[in-house]
């Protein structure tokens, strides 16, 4: 899959960690390239760091963004220039975090749904921590903290996690294949599954780890009300 001239590497292989790609665009402060393994902000995701090695130097990516006509990667140090290969090397602490949190989201929300009928209004997935919204009646601690020990216990059984392909169509066929309350995915024909075996079965552009087992545990960080049906739960993965 493609964002306008950038190939979507991620989607394919969420653990691919060095890559080879071409410049075909310079814009001012990053470049362009035909094909990139960085998660670009979007989803709640926060973007990937780490460095575009190449034969004038290095150049290290600070920022990751979506345009309408590819991917950019904003970048200090010695920028490449059009038509230049270059070596990605994305920093893997930081992305493998994320990844943990954002499977451990997933599995969160599934339960959430279930045991409550709540979906999520709003995310965000980072390397230090989480955030995540539900339309929810009421602050009640005693529920949010039963639901996040229920996920835990979930990851802990160690259920595959794995993605699929489907028409767009047959896609949102299925109930519940999207836990965001008012939205769909992208209008677009095929659409990248993300299921977590026989807990939950959503459409979904970011990386995952493969195994649930991997995420650890979610650990609460706090709670707070942002309206009459709307709770956020701050939370980070462990260890």
């Amino acid at each position: 899959m493609r964002q306008g001239r950038t190939e979507l590497l991620y989607l394919y292989d969420s653990y691919l960690r060095e890559f080879d790609a071409n410049v075909v665009e310079v814009v001012e402060g990053g470049v362009v390239l035909d094909a990139t393994a960085f998660h670009p902000t979007g989803g709640g995701l926060v973007f990937d760091v780490g460095e575009l090695r190449h034969d004038r130097g290095t150049a290290y990516v600070k920022e990751v963004k979506f345009i309408d006509d590819g991917v950019v990667h904003v970048c200090d140090g010695e920028l490449p220039q059009r038509g230049l290969q270059v070596h990605g090397v994305i920093d893997w602490d930081r992305r493998y975090r994320v990844m943990r949190a954002h499977t451990a989201l997933h599995a969160l929300s599934s339960v959430v749904a279930r045991e409550t009928g709540a979906l999520v209004t709003g995310n965000q997935v980072g390397h230090e921590g989480c955030r995540v919204d539900f339309a929810l009646e009421g602050l009640d601690r005693d529920l949010l903290r039963r639901l996040v020990d229920l996920t835990n216990s979930v990851l802990k059984e160690g259920r595959e996690v794995r993605v699929r392909w489907m028409s767009r169509e047959e896609a949102l066929k299925i109930p519940g294949i999207t836990k965001l309350a008012d939205r769909l995915p992208p209008e677009v024909p095929v659409l990248r599954l993300v299921e977590i075996e026989g807990v939950d079965l959503q459409a979904d552009g970011g990386p995952h780890v493969a195994n649930t087992r991997e995420c650890g545990e979610i650990e609460v960080l706090g709670f707070e009300s942002k309206g009459r049906r709307n709770k956020r739960l701050y939370f980070r993965v462990v260890p």
